[in-house]
């Protein structure tokens, strides 16, 4: 497996020295005060970042923006860095859905910041920058924070104080990424919203139970008195309906967050002991589960 960035790096050089250049474009800073490019650069010469986190890209809002950009050109200029490969191309470290926008408006050339980022500090500010963005689906902003806390160590309070977040919507985010993939897709794609997902989270039947959701589009309030609904004489029971007190609920959340794994604390009343049970999706997750484990 490939080697992960030194665990002891903190937040990078410096958070605020790598998030000056990434500012939001719709902040009430003026003109003035906004960067000015260091140079223009044909658009064929830049390339996408390999690893952005970012992977869905509306059409809709690029049409938009290409239109915006259009009518006013490109206001916040891209991040790159030299690509390491061929000094001639330039990697895109911030600002994709812009360069993608200005294909669509037929621009040739955009406004650039170049900077000299290494490969962590590049994946660090592309996670960064992205989670900054307002319209951020809930999978890919939980799958950012997943990714500052696997590839660079930083806790959940840590990653809730450098971006001017609370712990409790890290944590919340978080517990998306144990629901099923199609569950996660429909909430990329809007059909879900994220307070009918953590509704669903721990459920054994999350699946079908979103599938209903939509078909009666029901709110979040019906949602949560569906997922608590008893079952009927004769069927299974999930396990998520076995009378659990407070304490191991939320136990069970916060190592769902933390592992990015369903969790299952099952403590028989009366009794000593009991059982724990993580679910892995595949044995990537499994080996990664067993790495932190033994402390590697």
């Amino acid at each position: 497996m490939a080697e992960k960035p030194n665990k002891a790096r903190g937040l990078g050089r410096g958070l605020s020295a790598l998030m000056s250049d990434v500012a939001n474009p719709s902040s009430n800073a003026t003109q003035d005060t906004q960067r000015k490019p260091d140079q223009l650069l044909p658009i064929e010469r830049l390339r996408p970042n390999p690893k952005q986190p970012r992977r869905s890209f509306d059409p809709d809002q690029l049409s938009e923006l290409a239109a915006s950009i259009s009518a006013k050109g490109i206001i916040q200029p891209l991040i790159v860095r030299p690509d390491p490969a061929d000094p001639t191309v330039f990697e895109i470290v911030a600002g994709e859905r812009r360069w993608r926008a200005a294909q669509i408006a037929q621009l040739h050339e955009v406004p650039v910041l170049v900077r000299n980022f290494d490969d962590t500090e590049v994946l660090e500010v592309a996670i960064i920058e992205n989670i900054q963005r307002a319209d951020l689906n809930p999978v890919d902003e939980a799958t950012g924070y997943r990714q500052l806390m696997e590839t660079f160590g930083h806790t959940q309070d840590q990653v809730a104080e450098a971006l001017g977040k609370s712990r409790s919507h890290i944590a919340n985010l978080l517990r998306l990424l144990t629901l099923p993939d199609a569950v996660q897709t429909y909430l990329t794609e809007g059909k879900l919203t994220a307070g009918h997902a953590r509704a669903l989270v721990g459920h054994d039947d999350a699946l079908d139970l979103a599938k209903k959701i939509m078909a009666g589009g029901l709110s979040v309030r019906a949602t949560e008195a569906l997922v608590r609904k008893p079952a009927k004489p004769g069927q299974r029971k999930p396990r998520s309906s076995v009378r659990k007190d407070a304490d191991t609920i939320v136990l069970e959340q916060e190592m769902a967050a933390q592992l990015g794994m369903r969790v299952s604390i099952n403590h028989p009343e009366g009794q000593s002991g009991g059982s724990l049970i993580i679910e892995y999706r595949d044995l990537e997750q499994l080996d990664d589960l067993l790495r932190k484990l033994s402390g590697d």
